[in-house]
């Protein structure tokens, strides 16, 4: 097996540990069971499977670190802390665009 890079460690590190606190659900929504499930998660979301290419990897975990790095507030919270800093162009950005200005500035 290859070795991961950090990311890939912790996003394997955050799904196990959803999955020990009973957390990890499947995409429909039913809790996982099954370890051997929760690992499949895992090295899915962490682009780090065998059984998929390296760019379908690589998409994998770029979703993956976009949907983590979501900072849990609304957009009109992210567009009143960008007009608080005076961020140029925010009023045409979208929730993904102002979390990344905002993290720049």
């Amino acid at each position: 097996m290859a070795k991961q890079s950090k990311p890939q460690r912790e996003t394997i590190e955050r799904v196990m540990r959803e999955f020990k606190e009973g957390d990890l659900e499947t995409s429909r929504g039913a809790p996982v069971r099954s370890q051997r499930q929760a690992v499949a998660i895992a090295l899915h979301e962490a682009g780090a499977s065998r059984d998929e290419t390296p760019a379908r990897n690589r998409r994998n975990l770029r979703h993956t670190e976009a949907r983590e790095q979501d900072s849990g507030q609304t957009k009109s919270e992210l567009m009143a802390e960008a007009r608080r800093r005076n961020i140029p162009g925010r009023s045409r950005m979208d929730k993904p665009a102002l979390v990344r200005a905002l993290n720049a500035h």
